[in-house]
């Protein structure tokens, strides 16, 4: 998995708060005559088969409406598995190229109950009306404050998008059981998110902070075969400030390219861009030493293990020399 280096840095420093990881899901939309909705949410990059028809015309891997003929306009709502707020979105036309909406716009809210998608009174705007390019990404920062849990995305008049990503923190608002106990400080359902590595060829790197054991050697960060000096790396931002007490490291699938060992770095950091931290990383205190590591097994480390380095913020997982891992944990009590 690359990066896109003319992406804004919101798509860098935040989590998608639509992806499915999270549990978010397209709800309902107007019209999906060509490709369903669910298409638009999938993590995976979009992809164009050439031969591939249905019983309704060409196959898209993306959700697109058929013609209007009648005024009017299509749109979809989204549920947001996590509530948050939104940074910046992305809507990717992918592939679509006669047939993709010129413009489009995204609403939010937050309600309890599934929203009138009619409702315009309750729908504040996260992006306005915004023209769209053929085959293309249209970045959008959001300056909105407020979190919201559903999203209304609207195209004008109809046509196609393969993917929606919107990019921003997980709202939460910690219960005092959660602020007296043990809290899962990494996961990204919580609000901890991947700001940086230096390689992630394989697998989904994304899915390194999610709930469950991976499914397949494609469920998690893994990196090229390393044919230079040195070792591999991630940079995670934790949910909220804390104590790290145990963590686990699940190199569930990973058989003949499971890393040799791993350690974890860690510290609070008040202020820094992704290019400081990086840097800023190599220097911080070792949160767990080096540790070997087993093919598929659950590694779990506290006690004497785990450094009393008080509240962090951030930790680097350094792999040696490389391979690949499907779940870091780190459990702890918020500060």
């Amino acid at each position: 998995m690359h990066r896109d280096p003319d992406a804004p840095d919101f798509v860098h420093d935040y989590v998608n708060l639509a992806s499915p990881l999270l549990g978010s899901t397209a709800e309902l939309a107007s019209d999906e005559f060509f490709a369903p909705k669910e298409r638009l949410l999938q993590d995976a990059a979009p992809v164009f088969l050439p031969d591939e028809f249905d019983a309704n015309g060409k196959w898209m891997d993306g959700w697109e409406t058929r013609r209007r003929r009648s005024g009017g306009n299509d749109w979809c709502l989204i549920r947001l598995g996590v509530p948050g707020v939104v940074k910046g979105v992305d809507i990717d036309t992918s592939h679509f190229t006669g047939n993709y909406p010129p413009a489009a716009s995204i609403e939010g809210l937050y309600s309890d109950t599934a929203p009138d998608a009619d409702a315009g009174a309750r729908w504040r705007p996260l992006v306005r009306a915004t023209p769209l390019k053929g085959n293309a990404h249209r970045y959008e920062a959001v300056t909105e404050n407020d979190p919201v849990n559903w999203l209304r995305l609207q195209i004008f008049p109809d046509g196609g998008i393969a993917r929606l990503r919107v990019h921003g923190i997980p709202f939460r608002e910690w219960t005092a059981q959660e602020r007296a106990g043990e809290v899962e400080l990494s996961a990204a359902k919580n609000g901890g998110r991947i700001i940086a590595y230096n390689d992630a060829h394989y697998g989904a790197v994304l899915r390194l902070l999610s709930e469950g054991r991976g499914v397949n050697m494609g469920d998690g960060w893994e990196t090229r075969r390393r044919r230079e000096p040195g070792n591999d790396w991630i940079i995670v931002a934790l949910a909220s400030p804390g104590a790290v007490e145990r963590i686990e490291v699940d190199t569930a699938h990973f058989k003949g390219n499971f890393p040799d060992s791993c350690s974890i770095q860690a510290a609070r950091v008040e202020h820094g861009a992704r290019g400081s931290l990086i840097t800023q990383s190599m220097f911080w205190p070792e949160l767990l030493p080096s540790k070997k590591l087993q093919a598929d097994h659950i590694h779990m480390f506290g006690g004497e293990d785990v450094a009393k380095l008080g509240p962090i913020s951030h930790v680097r997982f350094n792999i040696f020399p490389d391979g690949g891992v499907s779940r870091l944990r780190l459990f702890g009590t918020l500060m």
